[in-house]
C-alpha cells in the first residue's frame, strides 16, 4: 500500500474478542430460556459462561501450542531478513504479474482442503501471503482472501477429506447405511469447482481494484497501519535486491517446513499409499482382566461406584506397534498420521536449524523465538475463546436439541424442501459448531437415516452437510482458524464479513441448486 494514499477515515469496530463473547452470551441466554420448556437443554450457569473460554483453551490446546511455536519459528525467520528479502526478489521477478499467483495458490489450498481438510494448518500462510501481496502493491486482506477462501472452498467441496465426508460416511456405515463414495466424490468435485470459480472471481476483482486505487481498500486506516507495521517491506519494490547464501539456505528450510507439514497431514494410507509406513510392524498382546481390575480402573477414572460379581472376567487384546515405519523416526508417528503435536515438534526443530543456518547466536535464537511466540498470544486467545462457544453448546445440550427439532420438522417433506431445509439447518448449526468432524458425529446419525427413510440417497446428505458447513466456515467467528488467521493479517472480523458475505451468499445459492438437483435425480 502506498503511504501517500489516504485510506478511509478511521472507524471503530468491535474486536474479535467482543464479538465472540457476545455470541457466547447469546448462546448462554438461549439455553436458559429453553431449559424451562424442554428437559433436553440445561440452562447455562454463570460458572458455565465464565469457564467456557478456559475450557475452550483446554479443548484447543494442541492448536494453541502449534500457533505459539509457529510464531517463534516466524520470529527467527524474520530475524534473518531472508523472508522479507525473498519476497522483494519474488515481487521484482513477477514484474507486475502477481495476479497470476492468486488462482494458482488458491487452487493449491483448495486441494489441501478437499483431500485432508486443510484449515488450522493454513494459519502460518496468512503472514507470508499478507506480506507478499503488500509488497506487490495490494493489501493484507488480499493475502488473507487467498488462504481463507482457497482452503475454505476445498473443505466445502470435500472429496476424501477424512475430517468431513470421512467421518460422516463412517457414522452412517456404523448404522449399516451404505454410502456411495462415487456420489460423494462426484458431488464434491462439482461443488469444489463451482465455489472455486466464484471465490477466484471475487478475489481477482478486489485485488485489481485495490492495485489500481489503494484508497478503495476495505481495510480501515488503523488496520492498514497495523499491517504495514507488521509486514511492510523496507526494500523499495523497484530496488534490485539479492539473497545471500545464508538467506537462501534459510528459505530452503522454510519451504521444507511447510511442505513436510502438508505431506504429513494427508491420510496417505486411506488413499492406498503405504510408502510412508514401509517397514512397519506390530504384534498383539492379550491381558487377562478380572472384576477387581475393572472396578479399580472405574474408580481411578472417577466415574462413580461400580459393583461386579467375582465371576466377571475376560481378556483384553490390544495391538502394540513395534515399528511405525521409516518416516516415524523423527516424532514416532509416520507422515500421513501427524497432527498438531507432531507439527509443533517439527516447527520447533526447524526454528533452531534455521537460526543456526541464518548465523544467529544462541541468545538471538532464544530471544527471537520467545518474542515471536509472544506476538501470537492474541491469536491463541482468540482461538481459545472461539472454541468456548462450541464447548458451551455441547455441554448444555443445545446443539442436540436444535438438530432433533429441525429433523422432526423436515420429516415427510418433498425432495426440494428436504434438501433446502437440511442445508439451512446445517448452515445454522455450523455457526455454533465449526468443527466438521464434531458436526458430522453429532448430526449424521440423525439426518442420514432420515434421508434414507424418505427415499433419498444418504450420500447426498453427506454432501449437504459438507457444503453448508464449508460455506459457514468461511465467515463464522467461532472458527479459531479464521479468527486467528485474520488477526495475523491484521484484518478485523467486521472487515472480512463485509467482503465475504456476498461470496458466501453466491456459493450458498449455487450449492443449494446443485444439491437439490442431486437429491432429486441421484437414486437411493
Amino acid at each position: 500500500m502506498s503511504d501517500t494514499t489516504q485510506p478511509k477515515k478511521k472507524r471503530k469496530m468491535l474486536t474479535s474478542f467482543s464479538i465472540i463473547f457476545i455470541l457466547l452470551a447469546i448462546v448462554a441466554v438461549i439455553t436458559i430460556i429453553l431449559s424451562g420448556s424442554t428437559p433436553d437443554v440445561t440452562g447455562a450457569t454463570l460458572g458455565d459462561f465464565l469457564m467456557a473460554p478456559a475450557k475452550g483453551f483446554a479443548d484447543a490446546i494442541d492448536v494453541c501450542l502449534f500457533v505459539m511455536v509457529l510464531g517463534g519459528f516466524l520470529g527467527i525467520v524474520n530475524k534473518t531478513d531472508a523472508l522479507s528479502t525473498g519476497i522483494a526478489v519474488l515481487v521484482h521477478k513477477m514484474n507486475g504479474n502477481e495476479l497470476r499467483l492468486i488462482p494458482i495458490l488458491m487452487a493449491l489450498f483448495a486441494f489441501g482442503g478437499t483431500t485432508y481438510g486443510m484449515c488450522e494448518e493454513t494459519v502460518g500462510f496468512y503472514a507470508l501471503l499478507s506480506a507478499t501481496m503488500m509488497a506487490a502493491g495490494y493489501d493484507s486482506l488480499t493475502g488473507a482472501m487467498m488462504v481463507l477462501l482457497g482452503a475454505g472452498v476445498g473443505c466445502l467441496g470435500s472429496t476424501v477429506n477424512p475430517f468431513a465426508t470421512g467421518v460422516a460416511s463412517a457414522a452412517l456405515t456404523g448404522l449399516n447405511i451404505a454410502v456411495d463414495q462415487g456420489v460423494v466424490i462426484g458431488l464434491g468435485l462439482i461443488l469444489l469447482v463451482a465455489s472455486y470459480i466464484i471465490a477466484v472471481f471475487f478475489v481477482l476483482r478486489y485485488a485489481k481494484r485495490v492495485k489500481a486505487d489503494p484508497s478503495r481498500t476495505l481495510m480501515s486506516a488503523t488496520e492498514i497501519e497495523n499491517a504495514e507495521a507488521a509486514y511492510s517491506n523496507d526494500q523499495e519494490n523497484n530496488q534490485e535486491v539479492a539473497l545471500t547464501g545464508k538467506q537462501k539456505g534459510v528459505l530452503c528450510f522454510f519451504a521444507a517446513a511447510f511442505i513436510v507439514m502438508v505431506i504429513s497431514f494427508i491420510p496417505w494410507e486411506d488413499l492406498g499409499v503405504n510408502f510412508f509406513v514401509a517397514g512397519s510392524a506390530s504384534h498383539e498382546e492379550t491381558v487377562e482382566v478380572t472384576a477387581d481390575d475393572i472396578v479399580a480402573q472405574y474408580d481411578a477414572d472417577k466415574l462413580g461406584t461400580l459393583e461386579l460379581s467375582d465371576d466377571v472376567s475376560g481378556s483384553l487384546t490390544s495391538t502394540v506397534t513395534d515399528n511405525a515405519g521409516w518416516s516415524a523416526f523423527l516424532t514416532g508417528t509416520p507422515l500421513g498420521q501427524w497432527y498438531f503435536a507432531e507439527s509443533t515438534t517439527w516447527f520447533l526443530l526447524l526454528a533452531i536449524i534455521i537460526g543456526i543456518v541464518g548465523g544467529l547466536s544462541e541468545h538471538e535464537i532464544v530471544d527471537e523465538f520467545m518474542a515471536g511466540a509472544g506476538d501470537m498470544m492474541s491469536v491463541v486467545m482468540i482461538i481459545a475463546v472461539s472454541r468456548g462457544v462450541s464447548v458451551l453448546m455441547s455441554s448444555t445440550g443445545l446443539a442436540d436439541y436444535v438438530l432433533n427439532s429441525a429433523a422432526g420438522a423436515l420429516s415427510g417433506t418433498s425432495g426440494i424442501v428436504f434438501a433446502i431445509g437440511s442445508y439451512l439447518l446445517y448452515f445454522l448449526l455450523s455457526f455454533l459448531i465449526p468443527s466438521t468432524s464434531g458436526m458430522a458425529t453429532v448430526s449424521m446419525p440423525i439426518m442420514g437415516p432420515l434421508a434414507q427413510q424418505l427415499g433419498f440417497n444418504p450420500a447426498v446428505m453427506v454432501m449437504i452437510f459438507s457444503a453448508a458447513s464449508g460455506a459457514v466456515n468461511l465467515i463464522t467467528p467461532t472458527n479459531g482458524a479464521i479468527m486467528g488467521g485474520l488477526a495475523l493479517s491484521r484484518v478485523e472480523y467486521g472487515t472480512w464479513v463485509k467482503f465475504a458475505l456476498k461470496i458466501v451468499a453466491a456459493i450458498a445459492v449455487v450449492s443449494i441448486i446443485i444439491l437439490t438437483i442431486a437429491m432429486l435425480v441421484v437414486p437411493a
